[in-house]
């Protein structure tokens, strides 16, 4: 048996064992079990943010994007969400605390009315399912090479691992073992990357191996591969984190909204550096120097192989930072799939199925929602294959769409009204989807998250003139 094989059992034992020990707090109220009863600080609060960023797509779809472009372009993912989550300290992060809301959708129905929360609470829907079952991929590219597993059995093992500690504990549960991931995390893909550096000789020596590859003439800058792209990449980030459930739901259970604002702002000091690391990490594995880049089958992969080099580290050093990978990816598809069962729960349960449920009701529903959930990204992780970051922005475009219309809503509500949110919504995500099929049969070329945003506010301006129109 390979030696970082205990070490990646006994990580998912131990958080296993956090969740069960964390299970009592979760489980007197509906608020206990999705929002913590509302009883985070600022450390922990900014830990638990941070770590729902630093998932899937920080560590999986990041090398996997510096493996393939040879740069370090699919950094500005993370420092457009660590901007991201700065923006929202000093802007929304204290408004939506101080409504005591649980989701993006109920804060949209405060500003705007009840049925602009039910055409949101659809799109979010979309958009964190999406984003469930990319995570999920994340999960499984590594439990597949590691454990030798086929990748039919890696979804079901990472699904039952996912499911597991989000049923047992809730949201207090993903709060401890979001520190204990990041805390692994750092340490071991941290580790991983010194190691790897400082034994081909720096990055001068990166450097010149990868030119020896036929690499990019400036690997170490994030806009070496395409203006155009990567400034898509910072738009959605940024837009994408202001009306992400998961990543604003730790927010919604800060001890207050001062809590509230520190913690967003802080949590961008955790997510900018991570970015580079796990970026650094794929440039390394591409330059060919530890493993031969033609025998990695599945960019998605990198990491793994790279981890399980003999000549790049020692096997038990390879174990933790594999565990750090696998740190990052449950840090962020627990909350993920958590934003999904609070979505559902909240925005379409409570909000229209069943208005008068009581609490009980509440939390059954949310309870048993975490299972259905996990259930059905299995299939769509089996066969909706496309690159991690790639499809993840789907989920970024329509958060931004949100984005868009809250800050407009907090900080200028006399430009957008009711109807217009919700055609902006409708209009928006299907604009994006327009876009994706446009691209691959040809028609025309044009980014998704610039497609939502564009037409997220022609269909604003819409709504503005329709309402002049109605006053006249």
């Amino acid at each position: 048996m390979a030696p970082y094989i205990p070490i990646i059992v006994g990580y998912f034992v131990v958080i296993v064992c956090v969740s069960l020990l964390t299970r009592r707090p979760a489980g007197h109220s509906s608020a206990e079990f999705l929002i913590a009863g509302r009883s985070l600080g600022t450390p922990v609060c900014a830990v638990v943010v941070a770590a729902e960023w630093l998932g899937g797509m920080s560590t999986i779809g990041v090398s996997e994007r510096a493996f393939s472009t040879g740069t370090l372009q699919p950094v500005l993912y993370n420092i457009a969400t660590a901007t991201g989550m700065v923006i929202i300290g000093f802007t929304v992060a204290r408004h939506y605390r101080s409504k005591d809301v649980h989701t993006v959708s109920e804060m949209l129905e405060f500003l705007f009315g009840e049925r602009a929360r039910h055409t949101s609470a659809v799109a979010f829907l979309i958009a964190y399912i999406i984003l469930s079952y990319v995570q999920l991929q994340t999960c499984a590219s590594v439990i597949s090479p590691v454990f030798g597993v086929s990748w039919f059995h890696a979804v079901l093992v990472s699904s039952a691992i996912i499911t597991a500690y989000t049923y047992i504990g809730g949201m207090h549960a993903i709060a401890v073992i979001g520190i204990i991931h990041v805390v692994v995390m750092f340490a071991g893909i941290g580790t991983a990357l010194v190691i790897g550096l400082h034994n081909m000789g720096g990055l001068g020596a990166l450097r010149t191996a990868l030119a020896g590859m036929g690499g990019a003439g400036h690997p170490f800058n994030p806009l070496g591969s395409g203006l155009s792209h990567g400034m898509s990449l910072l738009l959605g980030g940024i837009l994408g984190g202001m009306a992400g459930q998961a990543s604003i739901q730790p927010i919604f259970a800060a001890k207050n909204p001062g809590v509230a604002k520190r913690a967003a702002v802080v949590s961008g000091l955790i997510i900018a550096p991570f970015g580079v690391i796990v970026g650094l990490l794929g440039l390394i594995a591409r330059s060919g120097v530890y493993i031969e880049p033609s025998a990695v089958p599945d960019a998605r992969m990198v990491l793994p192989a790279l981890f399980t080099a003999p000549n790049f580290i020692n096997p038990a050093l390879g174990g933790i930072a594999l565990a750090g990978i696998l740190a990052a990816i449950l840090s962020t598809v627990g909350p993920v799939n958590f934003a999904v069962v609070t979505i559902a729960t909240k925005d379409i349960y409570q909000g229209v199925l069943n208005k008068s449920a009581v609490d009980r009701q509440v939390l059954r529903t949310a309870r048993r929602l975490v299972v259905l959930v996990n259930a059905i990204t299995i299939p769509l992780a089996l066969y909706l294959r496309s690159e991690i970051l790639d499809a993840a922005y789907v989920s970024y475009s329509i958060r931004a769409i949100g984005a868009i219309v809250i800050l407009l809503g907090i900080y200028a509500r006399g430009w957008v009204d009711e109807w217009s949110v919700r055609f902006a919504f409708a209009g928006g995500t299907a604009a994006i989807f327009v876009c994706m099929v446009a691209g691959r049969v040809g028609w025309f070329e044009i980014d998704k998250t610039y497609g939502a945003v564009i037409m997220t506010i022609v269909f604003l301006v819409i709504g503005k003139l329709r309402a002049r129109a109605g006053k006249r």
